[in-house]
């Protein structure tokens, strides 16, 4: 997507870390998510440690990004081996993926990119190859996991396009009234993203739309992500606070939210950021469809009742009890405390949206009920009867 008018991916490698054998060594490159939109920082990731550092304290957020990150730390973590040791092993490299898993807890993404590199090293060393070919391998298909997502999020927009197409025909002498919380933009995935990929795509196509964008409390990133990446795009937006989307909704100023979400149950529920189940419920007393927007290595198969089986994770009190933000008289960040400050916080980063809240679900393959049923109707490779 776009930045001033130079189009950037969320992550990527320098051209000049193609040789993996580099001095410096090799790195991946990833935007700074935690200085926007007041600075757009460059980090260079470059060990294992970096990677978990950058996930864990949210340098990088979104569950496909999140996954992507994890398998280039992957081949970082062979780099490293090779530099340390001479010869990285698979049986070192495994013990590499499951510290990274411990990054974050929720998103699924980051479990699923990993067990396909172990696979990579499973097969390596199932096939005797010489283990100098294991960083080559990590990385490429580390870049497979990216590539794979960017074609995902695209094919998401199209399948969501023609919801955005039947809803403007609905009334055509305004822009669609579209509803977003939190970021599951292209900053929040490979590129494109997911619930504003079918924005983007419809905003390019000439269709009118303007977005509602939740603050996303408490770490703001509908304030500071998704208000700052549709507005490098071009496509008409207003910042709202979080609870003001019932009331826009009431007032028939929603034709229609769409979401990102960190993890799918087979069975249609959805976990995404803090406050979008508040949205859908708002969404359901007033007729407002309500859509979630996901590539497929979201859905956890596994998982059947998202209220009982999936992670919250719970976050720092810090992120509630105090506000970033930018001066702009002296052109610095700041940091405000917002609560006295002997008042306690708790900081639960997702909730949990049941299936029977949910109008659709929008995936690479097509948009489904949110059930199993919709589900493997799409991806009959999950039914539990054939597998």
């Amino acid at each position: 997507m776009n930045i001033k008018g130079t189009p950037y991916r969320s992550i990527w490698v320098p051209e000049e870390s193609s040789n993996t054998h580099a001095n410096p060594p090799a790195s991946v490159r990833i935007i700074d998510q935690r200085q926007l939109p007041h600075r757009f920082v460059v980090e260079d990731l470059q060990t294992k440690e970096d990677v978990f550092r950058a996930i864990r304290d949210m340098h990088l957020r979104g569950a496909p990004l999140i996954g992507a990150a994890a398998a280039y730390g992957m081949w970082l973590a062979a780099l490293q081996q090779a530099r340390d040791g001479g010869r990285p092993s698979a049986e070192g490299l495994l013990r590499d993926a499951d510290d990274l898993a411990e990054a974050r807890p929720t998103a699924v993404n980051l479990a699923w990119a990993l067990e396909r590199q172990k696979a990579v090293l499973r097969e390596a060393e199932a096939s005797g190859a010489d283990p100098s070919v294991l960083p080559e391998r990590l990385l490429a298909e580390a870049i497979a996991i990216a590539d794979e997502d960017v074609a995902m999020n695209h094919a998401i927009g199209q399948q969501g396009l023609g919801l955005i197409k039947a809803m403007h025909t609905l009334n055509p002498e305004r822009p669609v009234q579209i509803l977003t919380h939190c970021n599951a933009g292209w900053l929040a995935t490979v590129d494109w993203g997911t619930a504003t990929s079918p924005m983007y795509q419809a905003h390019d196509a000439g269709i009118p739309v303007h977005v509602w964008v939740d603050e996303t409390r408490p770490r703001n990133q509908g304030a500071q992500l998704t208000a700052w990446e549709l507005g490098q795009h071009g496509v008409p937006h207003t910042l709202i606070v979080d609870n003001a989307g019932g009331h826009l909704m009431q007032h028939g100023q929603v034709d229609m939210v769409i979401t990102g979400t960190d993890r799918t149950t087979r069975t249609g529920d959805v976990c995404n950021k803090i406050g979008t189940y508040l949205k859908a419920l708002a969404a359901k007393d007033n007729g407002v469809p309500f859509y979630v927007a996901l590539p497929s290595p979201t859905i956890d198969w596994e998982v059947r009742d998202g209220l009982t089986e999936i992670p919250i994770e719970e976050r720092g009190e810090a992120e509630v009890r105090v506000v970033p933000g930018w001066k702009d008289d002296a052109d610095a960040a700041a940091e405000v405390r917002i609560c006295p400050p002997e008042t306690r916080a708790a900081n639960p980063a997702f909730d949990v949206t049941p299936s029977r809240l949910v109008t659709g679900l929008i995936t690479e393959r097509g948009v489904c009920d949110p059930s199993e049923a919709g589900l493997v109707g799409l991806f009959p490779e999950h039914d539990a009867a054939t597998v």
